[in-house]
């Protein structure tokens, strides 16, 4: 038993180094998975925006308004803070030739709720406290007349 007295107390010290150390895990599992849906529905948005893009005699406000209807369904709140940009003007090369296209682009920005500071020193150029720019770009071929 006197061996054992230099231990004593080690079990919470070793718990009060741990438990910190799985919290900040734990919650950057939950922000991680946060921004990879974030990410995936701002895809499917521009994705769906370019699909009504590319069909004949649609406009870009009804393209736009699509795209933040899908967000708002995503539960992102697109009204105010995210950008939508449609060019229906643009080109691709098929086969050799070169068709007209669309491009749809959603900028939106994403906050970390607990660690943005941790995701100000990765990311290159932003600071703390400042949203990080999520981008999600979609090109279809537009339908012929």
């Amino acid at each position: 038993m006197s061996g054992r007295t230099g231990e004593r107390g080690a079990a919470l010290i070793e718990a009060a180094l741990i438990i910190p150390l799985l919290l900040l895990l734990m919650v950057g599992i939950f922000e991680v998975s946060r921004a990879l849906e974030t990410w995936q529905v701002l895809t499917n948005a521009a994705r769906e925006g370019a699909r009504m893009a590319v069909t004949p005699n649609s406009n870009t406000g009804t393209v736009s308004a699509l795209v933040h209807t899908y967000m708002a369904n995503g539960h992102l709140t697109s009204e105010s803070v995210a950008n939508v940009t449609v060019d229906q003007g643009a080109s691709i090369v098929v086969n050799g030739s070169t068709v007209g296209a669309s491009v749809v682009t959603v900028d939106y920005p994403f906050e970390f709720m607990m660690l943005q500071p941790v995701a100000s020193l990765v990311v290159p150029g932003s600071t703390t406290g400042q949203a990080i720019t999520m981008r999600a770009t979609a090109l279809m071929r537009n339908e012929a007349q």
